[in-house]
């Protein structure tokens, strides 16, 4: 929980900073965001497993810099981990996140962009499970994952005059989930902004 307010004052803090060296005549904005997760590992630098399906939602405030330029922080609740099928059935990790990217934007256009940044994420809940197909020998284990994901997000998108936002981001992960095996998170995000 002091990992939460942590996270939740420096969201606060980042967009009040924005908000202070917006000089331009764009203004800043406040919205809730949300989508689809596309989510996967990589263990060891190897090839990444299967894919997890679920979905991320959240608030963000986005402040411009100048003209062109603009500074976003975001708090989201991200659903993530990954799948893989085998003919015994399948094996599902699921890995749910509390996610705090902070991403700098480049209009390309009036409505085209461009962004990067850093993320840092706390864990919020882990669970895998094993489908046998045949109800006797499904598992499901909890397990504690490290507290603290850390990685970079490389994305684009479309912002409507109205205010409503396209984007499609890859989250490259950092941090190791476990002390194990040197496994990383990896998760497209395809999302969805309104400004309120």
């Amino acid at each position: 929980m002091k990992n939460v307010i942590l996270m939740l004052g420096l969201f606060l803090m980042a967009f009040q900073v924005g908000n202070a060296q917006d000089t331009t005549t764009r203004t800043g904005n406040f919205g809730i965001k949300g989508g689809y997760n596309l989510a996967a590992v990589n263990f060891d630098g190897d090839a990444d497993t299967g894919n997890r399906s679920g979905f991320h939602v959240g608030v963000y405030g986005e402040s411009f810099l100048n003209q062109n330029i603009a500074l976003q922080v975001e708090l989201l609740y991200s659903q993530q981990g990954y799948e893989i099928e085998t003919n015994s059935g399948t094996f599902t990790q699921k890995l749910n996140y509390i996610n705090l990217p902070l991403m700098l934007k480049g209009y390309l256009s009036d409505n085209f962009f461009l962004e990067v940044g850093p993320q840092i994420g706390v864990a919020i809940s882990h669970k895998e499970e094993f489908d046998s197909n045949f109800d006797l020998f499904d598992t499901s284990e909890e397990f504690d994952p490290n507290s603290f994901d850390y990685g970079a997000n490389f994305g684009t998108g479309f912002r409507t005059d109205s205010g409503i936002t396209l984007s499609a981001r890859y989250h490259l992960g950092l941090g190791d989930i476990y002390d194990d095996g040197s496994p990383k998170n990896r998760v497209w995000l395809f999302s969805v902004g309104f400004d309120l």
